[in-house]
């Protein structure tokens, strides 16, 4: 798929933020005063800017907040409910713990709770999509929240938390990967199974149509083996493995910590760039195309 920049950086900074959050409503790090706004001030901008951001892929974003509406049927609909609430619940909690002296821990338990539902809304967007076998899997939330929980451990300082779930998003990636590159072909989606033409061998005789389209431009992307594996490298030794080992093995004062976050921001980008840009959306089969 066409890995537009605003859904990019959504993924990347609302899952931050939502994951920076999810400590923060738990008492983690344990603060207060100027130094929890701070915290809480970086966990909202990243989450809120996430948001943002991807209303920037829509037609007309002055109507986004119709999707709600949808919460039936509509995992997109689920992941503005649940943003909106834990925004809600831990703006409270934090209004009333900086400022009041006042930490009330059933309020930060069900923000944090909102919070982690958030970015699994967020994964079940691409998971539940059948026509992206590469998504269409259970390592994607999986993923999703472990990348979420481990960027924000590492954000609240919470170091021995943030090398542990580093370590399963390590891991979910490299078999996101694996798997990923054979699951278009395990689930026989072909020229055949595309067009309900079962006799004989098929084969393009001219386009579906001559000039461009929504599908072509959104659904159909090719990359170059080459470029994408070496973005897998940088991406899941930079951005994870990294991280990883050094949360894991040193002790981790502020410099090394600005460092790791660095590294792990900017190895998150790359990954997910290559989400969006390796998934083969069936519809390429009518174009000649599986990516």
């Amino acid at each position: 798929m066409h890995p537009a920049p605003s859904i990019i950086l959504f993924t990347t900074l609302s899952g931050l933020g939502f994951g920076l959050l999810t400590f923060l409503g738990l008492n983690m790090p344990d603060v207060d005063g100027w130094v929890l706004f701070t915290f809480f001030f970086v966990g909202f901008a990243l989450s809120v800017g996430g948001l943002l951001s991807s209303t920037f892929h829509l037609g007309h974003p002055e109507r986004a907040w119709r999707a709600l509406s949808q919460w039936k049927s509509s995992w997109l609909s689920r992941e503005g409910i649940c943003a909106v609430a834990a925004l809600c619940v831990l703006g409270l909690y934090a209004l009333l713990a900086i400022f009041f002296d006042t930490k009330v821990a059933a309020l930060g338990f069900v923000g944090s709770a909102l919070s982690l539902l958030t970015v699994f809304t967020t994964s079940m967007i691409y998971t539940q999509m059948k026509t992206v076998p590469r998504w269409n899997h259970w390592s994607t939330p999986l993923l999703f929240l472990s990348l979420s929980i481990g960027g924000g451990a590492l954000l609240a300082a919470q170091t021995a938390v943030a090398g542990l779930f580093l370590l399963i998003a390590t891991l979910t990636q490299a078999f996101a990967f694996w798997g990923g590159d054979r699951r278009f072909k395990d689930r026989g989606h072909s020229l055949k199974t595309a067009t309900g033409l079962q006799n004989g061998e098929l084969r393009l005789f001219e386009p579906p149509h001559t000039g461009t389209n929504y599908l072509l431009k959104e659904m159909v992307h090719q990359i170059g083996r080459k470029h994408a594996q070496r973005l897998r490298v940088l991406g899941l030794v930079f951005g994870l493995a990294l991280p990883t080992v050094l949360l894991l093995s040193q002790t981790v004062g502020h410099v090394l910590a600005g460092l790791i976050v660095v590294l792990h921001v900017g190895g998150v980008l790359a990954l997910r760039w290559l989400f969006f840009a390796e998934a083969e959306h069936v519809v390429g089969l009518y174009y000649g195309k599986h990516g």
